[in-house]
């Protein structure tokens, strides 16, 4: 648990500044990293082999290297951090203008934008709760993703007319608008994670009654009901945002590759502009009502609106594919923020430490799904059975969650029974 600041809904200066900036980092950075591909494959002539495989790891680096982000925001700060990070994607960025002839300088400034990426956002969500009780940060966090989709939607649209045209004055500005918003966070107060606090709720806990047991096979650690009572719960968040990321990044990226053939360019645009505005608008709408859900609940709904939405893309058209889109947006929304807040509610680590974890865990399963999607729809297209793709997808997020319950369950059960064991036999 954290401390507590200020009164429920009040958004200081500094938080503000911060949501604005999570805005503006992510319409730059979106301004360019979707056109990369193209930009590596059409300008620079890179086979596409070569091209997924920059891609697949700058990824990589992108989500998991925020272990690496928190590291540092435990070594030098959260500001610190944050100013490190726009540093280097500053230079990224302007890395990119002399690479415009140069691949191999592209591609190190491609890695030089994941890196600052990495190292930024456990910092950022860090010091955007620095200080803040239970029942602020869903609202906080909610609304810190509606600010980075928010730009996610518009960065592609703003870019698109000057990518192909004038890459060098678009990159440029980027670096620009880069360097401005880290001269914002050389501004912002010096604040410390919220290590402290929770170890002093943490102790506070500890002398509370100890709620019931909850559902049959729950073991350690908590789980908040609605009512505010803590449960014991061994539902891990770091495999089930594995597992989370896993199951949307198949939608995100192959939606494109089924979406386009079936339908057309400017409706499957139509259909992302959506699912983001949808995101913006949904997602601090439901915040409370996500951070009093119990756990196991939110995990049946999240996995189950995933479930039904790639089902339903199965059935293709246009009906099909936007009635899915909008049940795995509703997917996103739940399991996204409550594994992280979930993450945060059982860590005694400094929040950084917390989301530096999350985003390894979102790493590991964009990877696996890049990795097993592309073997998987190949194979599908290959038997002109595209729609079965969903359909195993479907099936993944139904039966993985059910299983690392069943292994969850058994081991806490196995380890329960020897601790009893050796209660009663000491040797």
């Amino acid at each position: 648990m954290r401390g507590r600041s200020g009164p429920a809904g009040t958004l200081t200066g500094p938080q503000l500044f911060l949501l604005g900036a999570s805005f503006l980092i992510t319409l730059g950075s979106f301004a360019v990293l979707p056109y990369m591909s193209v930009l590596l494959h059409d300008r620079f002539g890179l086979g596409l082999g070569v091209v997924g495989a920059v891609l697949a790891v700058a990824s990589l680096v992108q989500f998991s290297g925020g272990v690496v982000g928190a590291a540092l925001a435990a070594r030098i700060g959260l500001r610190a951090t944050m100013l490190v990070a726009l540093a280097v994607r500053t230079a990224g960025f302007a890395a990119f203008v002399p690479g415009l002839t140069r691949p191999v300088v592209a591609v190190a400034a491609l890695f030089l934008v994941s890196c600052g990426a990495a190292l930024y956002l456990p910092a950022n969500k860090a010091y955007l709760v620095a200080g803040c009780g239970p029942e602020r940060r869903p609202g906080l966090l909610a609304a810190s993703g509606s600010a980075f989709n928010a730009g996610i939607a518009l960065g592609p649209p703003a870019a698109a007319p000057f990518v192909l045209t004038s890459p060098a004055g678009l990159f440029t500005g980027v670096a620009v608008l880069f360097a401005l918003v880290g001269v914002g966070h050389a501004l912002l107060p010096w604040v410390a994670d919220s290590a402290d606090s929770a170890d002093e709720a943490d102790e506070a806990d500890e002398a509370e009654e100890p709620g019931e047991a909850g559902e049959p096979g729950e073991g350690s650690g908590t789980e908040k009901s609605p009512s505010g009572r803590k449960v014991p719960s061994a539902l891990p968040p770091f495999a089930f945002t594995v597992l989370a990321v896993y199951i949307f990044m198949f939608f995100q990226h192959y939606l494109a590759l089924y979406a386009v053939p079936r339908t057309s360019t400017a409706f499957y645009g139509t259909v992302l502009m959506g699912y983001a505005l949808l995101l913006v608008l949904a997602q601090p709408l439901s915040a409370r009502r996500l951070a009093a859900l119990p756990y196991a609940t939110a995990l049946r709904v999240g996995f189950g609106a995933m479930a039904a939405g790639t089902a339903v893309l199965a059935l293709g058209g246009r009906a099909g594919i936007a009635a899915g889109a909008v049940l795995l947006c509703f997917g996103e929304i739940v399991l996204f923020l409550k594994n992280d807040l979930e993450a945060l509610d059982r860590s005694t680590a400094p929040s950084a430490t917390v989301f530096g974890r999350q985003r390894l865990a979102a790493g590991l399963g964009a990877f696996a799904a890049a990795v097993v999607g592309g073997q998987m729809y190949g194979a599908a297209e290959r038997a002109s059975a595209v729609p079965v793709f969903w359909l195993v997808v479907s099936a993944q997020a139904v039966l993985l969650p059910v299983l690392l319950v069943a292994y969850v369950t058994g081991t806490a059960r196995r380890r329960a029974g020897g601790e009893l064991a050796e209660a009663h036999h000491p040797r």
